[in-house]
């Protein structure tokens, strides 16, 4: 499943050599399972977008919105915002497990030793998801902007191309990326949590079940490793970007009064209080820890259907 580091003699390339039609299969891969994922999250996306910007103290829950949708908007009401979503989870899937590919390497030929590599291992994941991440959420933010209004104002645009135009001319560039720092302080965790944990628990695998063993279970055993390793992943990210998702969804309803987004999201820390940041967590682990559990098992078998190289170990 993957591609041990080798020691560097005489010359030798500590990591493998990954071209550039290399670095365009993981993006592919990566674009297809998030993708995937997330676009089969599309209603309750719609629904949890819905919600958020319901008035405070509205009775209304998850299946009464929609309820509400389809009565309103009859099915297809529910896939609004799809477009959006399945071009910019295209993009920002493709950019950060390519981003995380070509950084994990990068990190680990600077370090220029296996030695260094191990003792090192955990900043090289860090350091890996987190710059990763920065350029995926750099490509999806206008996107998920894009997607909101057309979720939240009916009539705003017909598809993806309108809702772009129209902001681009009525808001310019600035409202795309009206809340880019506090969103950054939900991805970059959650990619933390999600890489970092996933590589931590194949490592554990590899330290305690010989290759040969994991060779004997066939492609049973390595689907479950993979779903395995992928739901703790999950959690993990739920857990490390939980309280700022929290904070984003009380700034999105609109009751934390004006200024900037950082000023916002200070505002909203100050009356969520630190219980108030951890509701919902419960739901919110089951639904990443099926999101990331699925988009690292899509990967890793997306890359092997299209011929690319194994991901790169330190062990």
């Amino acid at each position: 499943m993957v591609e041990k580091i080798s020691t560097t003699l005489g010359g030798a390339q500590l990591t493998p050599n990954f071209t550039f039609f290399n670095y365009c299969q993981f993006f592919a891969a990566g674009g297809l399972c998030a993708t995937v994922t997330h676009g089969g999250l599309t209603p309750v996306d719609v629904v949890k977008t819905r919600l958020q910007l319901e008035p405070s103290g509205s009775k209304e829950n998850m299946m009464s919105m929609a309820r509400s949708i389809v009565k309103a908007d009859g099915p297809t009401g529910l896939l609004a915002g799809f477009g959006p979503t399945a071009v910019g989870y295209l993009i920002q899937g493709g950019a950060k497990f390519c981003g995380y590919e070509f950084f994990k390497k990068k990190s680990i030929d600077m370090l220029g030793s296996e030695q260094k590599a191990k003792e090192y291992r955990q900043l090289v994941y860090l350091g890996s998801a987190s710059a990763a991440e920065v350029i995926a959420t750099t490509l999806l933010t206008p996107l998920e902007a894009a997607r909101i209004r057309l979720v939240s104002e009916r009539g705003y645009a017909r598809g993806l191309v309108g809702a772009v135009t129209r902001m681009g001319k009525e808001e310019g560039i600035s409202g795309f990326y009206a809340g880019y720092i506090p969103i950054l302080f939900k991805q970059v965790p959650y990619a933390i949590g999600q890489f970092y944990t996933n590589e931590m628990c194949h490592n554990f695998v590899n330290a305690n079940v010989s290759e040969q063993k994991q060779a004997s279970w066939g492609k049973s055993g390595e689907v479950g490793i993979q779903l395995g390793c992928g739901i703790v992943a999950g959690a993990a990210a739920a857990i490390l970007s939980h309280p700022a998702d929290t904070l984003l969804s009380k700034i999105n309803r609109g009751n934390v009064g004006e200024g900037s987004a950082m000023t916002k999201l200070m505002r909203a820390a100050g009356q969520t209080g630190f219980a108030g940041l951890w509701a919902g967590l419960g739901t919110r682990i089951l639904m990443t820890a099926a999101l990331v559990s699925g988009q690292f098992l899509i990967y890793a078998q997306a890359k092997q259907l299209i011929g690319a190289p194994k991901g790169i170990e330190i062990s």
